[in-house]
């Protein structure tokens, strides 16, 4: 069956199904949970048409809907911080990522470089409402206890409190000026047990949350923020030995694989064809023999970790299927930006420390001690079809595979190609959870509104009312509004200048009409003008941030975008 045209068949009895059933189930106050991947790319798992086995969300997609067109931050902090207060990041607290925040910024309000209490948090409110609350996995928004999940909202977590960090007991950080990782429970600064790793051991716990608070016979939201795949890219050995040889035709047979399974499935229009903009980097023809045997083991252990991570999703789906508690359960999974094609290596002092304290030996990559990432052309693989990747306004920064599985299983098999932002997710949980609204004074203090809209009436096939969405991270910058988005980014990635361009004609941002089309140019430029000024955004010079390197150097070998 066609899926696209089953979707179109079938939206006149989604509006039924989700003002009666679907409601009526949200009556019933369902479980909630949000998955969330660190870094992973539009195009990696089996759903969205990649060819890493992921048979756990294959099967929640076909129990549930894909959310073709679901945006969110450049990076990750940013999105973390709106998808658990329903307002824009540079009002919650993360204006620009904590380690990054510029003199300039540093003081004003919306860049604290924390979630801030000026906005009320999706635990905070569910707990208000009668909802045990519990997170495992990465944090990223805030280090001191009193800035920890213990105080905003969870009742029970276990986090990683820093961006990144070592997947093994190690406790290792993931840059050289901040080498070891915090990890809080409850609260409180821990060691790592023996034999930690970090899918498994996230899993497990949060397993065991659940379990002790059963009898209470309460619902629970489970927030498992999964540290899987950022780097530095590691995976149990049977993973890894699963995918050895399996990407040695390089990068551009496995971009062109998996754009044609999106086509098959009906992710994106067939007339549709992957955007690289990124042509001053090697082709896989023009690399050497051993420089393609490392390419493809980096991205051996890419895919490792998201098989890896896709396991542990179905151990806590059919545990929970164990327990009688699945069919009650909304379950939402979601990537925090696109694909990773960075590099950690342009941090200062990142280089020689990964020379002098990391075993990178061919034989060990993706093993402990080891330290290796997968670069800018595996980057645009993960990213396909959409431009450039994490850390740019492009749709290959901004676009994420998500899904939603409603209570009961409702709406099986949908694909919904309607606009939604990650800021519409708190709304949409608390509208499921029956919950009260978000009113200030809340909890003693004076909080922002939700920005966020329910997502409802768009799964109903329900015509919503348009909207301009903002982003700003880095100088980097965009609106999009109806079919229509404008884009800011500084040479060699952009033109420097704002840009203009049809998403409906021209998803993957290729043809520029800010010439052509002036009055539509100028019309989002002054939506521009009220973004930056209603939310407080204090733009970063992309010049300064050159210095940092992360995300402005983007380097294969020797080839450079220059």
């Amino acid at each position: 069956m066609n899926i696209r045209h089953s979707f179109w068949r079938k939206a006149a009895l989604a509006a039924t199904l989700l003002t009666s059933s679907a409601l009526a189930s949200a009556a019933e106050r369902p479980n909630i949970l949000l998955i969330v991947a660190d870094d992973l790319g539009y195009s990696d798992i089996g759903a969205f048409g990649g060819e890493i086995e992921t048979p756990s969300l294959d099967e929640l997609a076909s129990e549930g809907i894909r959310l073709t067109d679901f945006h969110t931050a450049p990076t990750c902090s940013p999105t973390r911080s709106m998808l658990l207060s329903g307002t824009d990041s540079h009002q919650a607290g993360l204006g620009n990522m904590a380690e990054l925040l510029q003199p300039e910024q540093q003081g004003k309000p919306g860049y604290e470089g924390y979630l801030n209490t000026s906005v009320a948090t999706l635990p905070e409110v569910l707990r208000d409402n009668g909802y045990n609350t519990y997170m495992v996995g990465k944090w990223h928004l805030g280090r001191s206890e009193d800035k920890s999940p213990a105080a905003r909202g969870f009742d029970k977590s276990f986090a990683l409190i820093q961006g990144g960090a070592s997947h093994f007991d190690d406790q290792r950080a993931i840059i050289s000026k901040d080498p070891k990782a915090i990890y809080r429970n409850n609260g409180k600064s821990v060691d790592l047990p023996k034999g930690f790793f970090s899918s498994d051991s996230y899993t497990d716990l949060m397993m065991d949350y659940i379990d002790e608070d059963l009898a209470q016979d309460k619902p629970f939201f489970a927030y498992v923020a999964y540290t899987a795949p950022h780097w530095p890219l590691q995976a149990p050995d049977a993973f890894l030995k699963k995918y050895e040889g399996k990407y040695e035709e390089g990068y551009e047979q496995v971009r062109q694989a998996r754009l044609e399974r999106m086509h098959e499935m009906g992710i994106i229009d067939a007339s549709v064809t992957a955007h690289t903009p990124m042509t001053q980097l090697p082709r896989w023809e023009e690399l050497s023999d051993e420089q393609r045997k490392l390419e493809a083991r980096r991205m051996e252990i890419y895919a490792a970790m998201v098989d890896n991570m896709d396991h542990n999703i179905g151990r806590l789906i059919d545990w929970l299927d164990e327990k009688g508690e699945l069919d009650n359960t909304l379950i939402m999974f979601m990537s925090d930006n696109g694909a990773d094609g960075n590099s950690p290596e342009v941090l200062p002092g990142n280089k020689a420390w990964f020379a002098s304290d990391y075993d990178n030996s061919f034989e060990n990559l993706g093993r402990p001690n080891s330290y290796v990432w997968y670069g800018a052309q595996w980057g645009q693989v993960s990213a396909t079809p959409f431009p450039l990747f994490k850390g740019f306004a492009s749709q290959g920064g901004l676009v994420a595979p998500a899904i939603m599985r409603l209570p009961g299983a409702k709406l099986a098999g949908q694909i919904n190609h309607e606009f939604i932002h990650v800021k519409d997710v708190m709304p949409t949980l608390l509208e499921f959870a029956s919950a009260k609204d978000v009113a200030t004074p809340y909890n003693g203090r004076e909080v922002l509104p939700i920005q966020g809209r329910s997502m409802l009436p768009t799964l109903k096939g329900e015509k919503t009312e348009e909207r301009a969405v903002g982003w700003e991270l880095f100088g980097r910058s965009a609106i999009h509004k109806g079919d229509w988005k404008i884009r800011l980014l500084e040479q060699p990635y952009g033109n420097g200048e704002w840009q203009l361009f049809n998403l409906k004609n021209d998803p993957t941002e290729r043809h520029n009409l800010a010439q052509q089309e002036p009055e539509k140019l100028a019309e989002l430029l002054s939506d521009w003008d009220a973004y930056v000024r209603d939310n407080g955004v204090f733009p970063s010079d992309p010049e300064k941030m050159k210095k940092i390197g992360y995300s402005f150097t983007t380097c294969v070998f020797d080839r450079c975008v220059e």
